[in-house]
């Protein structure tokens, strides 16, 4: 009778077993769960895109400022050449050196101008382009992190479910034998969650194989009783 008693408290245990299995099963497959994985997946894309852009413009920005501070130098410079020259009092070679270290000048000067120009093109395209990089992270962001409330409601709810049943499995353990339930285990791992079956109308409760009534007799001299065909434990 008691061992009846245990392989009863091992259907039970089973059951929880399965509860539970079933539970982490649902936990980790949840449709919520892959909508977040999608969406950190594309947050994680726009983050890399909004940094290579924030990159590019604070490297657009740097050139910006050298060329600009190039170009006021060469202004001076070429601010104070024109000062000497409208001055006067040189000789005529150097009168001549200074109008053509003038020219130079202004040469350069345009042509700084054009390149800061550029520049500030350049940065401003690329600053809209960090604005919109940063809008769609931002909404990236926002639905990334309301599917991750949805997911963390779920698995509270889940997490408490499995809570119960790891408090009823914790109940049951104690009343089972130390060797019955090691094998329990054992099989459990092997069989894919399902250790023990019931033998109704000399079928398998585990691998649904049918038994003869001398494969039956066989079983019940064995302690514990074990399905011929699958190996699992059969309560008869």
């Amino acid at each position: 009778m008691e061992e009846m008693q245990s392989f009863g408290d091992l259907l039970d245990l089973q059951a929880v077993d399965l509860d539970i299995d079933r539970l982490i099963h649902t936990r980790g497959t949840l449709p919520v769960l892959d909508e977040y994985k999608t969406a950190h997946a594309s947050t994680a894309a726009a983050q890399g895109e909004y940094e290579a852009l924030n990159g590019e413009f604070n490297l657009a920005s740097r050139d910006l400022d050298k060329a600009e501070g190039e170009l006021e130098i060469l202004e001076e410079k070429l601010g104070r050449e024109e000062q000497r020259l409208f001055a006067g009092g040189m000789s005529a070679r150097e009168t001549e050196n200074m109008r053509n270290e003038v020219i130079s000048l202004r040469s350069k000067q345009s042509e700084m101008e054009d390149l800061v120009l550029e520049l500030i093109d350049s940065r401003e395209k690329l600053e809209e382009r960090v604005k919109a990089a940063t809008i769609r992270l931002d909404e990236m962001k926002a639905t990334e992190a309301k599917l991750e409330a949805e997911v963390g409601k779920e698995w509270k709810k889940i997490d408490a479910e499995l809570a119960r049943r790891e408090g009823t499995k914790a109940e049951i353990v104690p009343l089972i034998p130390a060797e019955l339930l090691q094998l329990y285990d054992r099989l459990r791992n092997a069989k894919e969650g399902v250790a023990i079956g019931r033998l109704i109308d000399g079928v398998c409760g585990g691998c649904h194989l049918a038994l003869s009534a001398a494969e039956q007799l066989e079983v019940a001299a064995d302690d514990p009783p074990l399905c011929l065909h699958c190996r699992r434990i059969l309560v008869l």
